[in-house]
């Protein structure tokens, strides 16, 4: 192979290093209790699958290159049973009872730093913060969490997903007609990513959102601000029959079908994690949906005028 064939392997093998390293979604790079585990079970069964690939090959380049002589029948039958039969039994029974230790030890008389309700649905996430009265402030697509435990509450109305933050531990899926939990111990403040990890359609890929990781006090501050209502002028947003899918609290208030809007401009992305939040991919996105994200069902607005277009975009960007 010539120096131009081995170009696109080195690219590639490039390429996974650089996405491997990535801290914001790598659960070697544990942000969370659950995490760590799973990093330090990784770890081990590497170093411990490394440790006997290397005895074996020794085993292996002595029987070939070593001195020949006879061997009894007493020594190959105890040689099988040690090497063949109880070395195994013995590392794979030592790694069944670590991994077994990492599984989840509470119960639900344990109460959570925070609960969160999780709708999963083709193709974005519906998030609703559970206050200690009852009542739920909904927002979508991005996650807050204190540090400490935070339960998930999941569920789907239409295919199977899976919900994952890499950085913060295992996965847990949401099934249409079930309620699955999921609880989460954050350790260390930052903004990381979470993502669909079960297939569940044309835009599986781009069902992703982000995770932001806050101190006890930053987050109370963060969750009353999403607690109040919106304002702005949304003559644009109701005319065009936004409010029929997009809830804006304090401005229109009738819509259920679509991601709750209220305070969209301080999210970081649209289109659950596909898009950066600026003015021009937000006006990119209502035009042509569906350009930006197969199968998605919110319908095309490239009916709309340039002034029509600006105006709602305009007001998206004032829900802060």
């Amino acid at each position: 192979m010539g120096q131009r064939g081995t170009r696109p392997l080195i690219v590639t093998a490039a390429c996974l290093v650089l996405v491997a390293c990535n801290p914001t979604q790598s659960a070697l790079h544990p942000a969370g209790d659950e995490a760590a585990g799973v990093a330090w079970l990784f770890w081990l069964m590497t170093g411990v699958g490394a440790a006997i690939w290397l005895i074996v090959i020794g085993i292996t380049v002595y029987a070939v290159l070593g001195r020949r002589r006879p061997t009894t029948e007493w020594f190959a039958d105890r040689f099988i049973l040690v090497g063949g039969v109880a070395f195994p039994t013995v590392v794979l029974a030592a790694l069944l009872v670590f991994g077994l230790s990492l599984l989840p030890s509470w119960t639900e008389d344990e109460a959570p730093d925070v609960r969160i309700h999780v709708r999963a649905e083709q193709f974005w996430w519906r998030v609703g913060y559970e206050l200690p009265d009852g009542s739920v402030i909904e927002t979508a697509n991005e996650v807050h969490l204190p540090l400490g435990t935070t339960e998930f509450v999941l569920t789907s109305p239409d295919v199977i997903h899976s919900f994952w933050i890499p950085a913060l531990g295992g996965k847990m899926d949401a099934i249409p007609g079930r309620t699955n939990v999921l609880r989460l111990t954050a350790t260390r403040p930052g903004v990381y990513r979470g993502v669909c990890a079960e297939f569940c359609g044309t835009s599986h890929a781009l069902m992703a959102f982000p995770v932001v990781v806050l101190g006890p006090e930053d987050f109370a501050a963060w969750l009353a601000g999403e607690a109040l209502p919106a304002s702005g002028e949304a003559d644009i947003f109701i005319a065009n029959g936004c409010g029929a899918c997009h809830v804006v609290r304090g401005v229109s208030e009738t819509g259920s079908v679509g991601p709750d809007l209220t305070h969209v401009a301080s999210r970081s992305t649209i289109g659950a994690g596909t898009l950066a939040n600026t003015a021009e991919n937000l006006r990119r996105w209502i035009a042509a949906p569906d350009a930006v994200k197969p199968g998605v069902h919110m319908p095309a607005f490239a009916h709309l005028t340039d002034a029509e277009l600006d105006a709602l975009v305009r007001f998206l960007g004032g829900l802060r």
